[in-house]
């Protein structure tokens, strides 16, 4: 598992205390194309389920996510691709 991974998971644990959490690293679908680094490590799908988003619509999940990420997103993710969704929506 890579830094950048780790890093997603332990925020993205801290932030919203998912029942459910999976982490993607999709870079290998993206070799040659922009935004993509050697090592891979650029392009992220996310999974997560959690309570804090009862309530929420879908744009203010991913907003909280991306808040959550702000410093991952303006370096080394240049992608991410999420599903944001409750207990009962999984």
């Amino acid at each position: 598992m890579g830094k950048t991974r780790e890093t997603i998971e332990t925020k993205l644990t801290a932030a919203f205390a998912p029942l459910r959490l999976e982490v993607t690293d999709d870079s290998d679908k993206h070799k040659g194309h922009s935004g993509a680094r050697e090592g891979g490590e650029s392009h992220f799908s996310v999974l997560i389920v959690s309570e804090a988003f009862r309530g929420q619509s879908r744009v203010a999940r991913q907003r909280a996510v991306n808040a959550a990420l702000r410093e991952e997103l303006s370096g080394p993710i240049h992608a991410l691709s999420m599903q944001t969704l409750t207990p009962e929506e999984a």
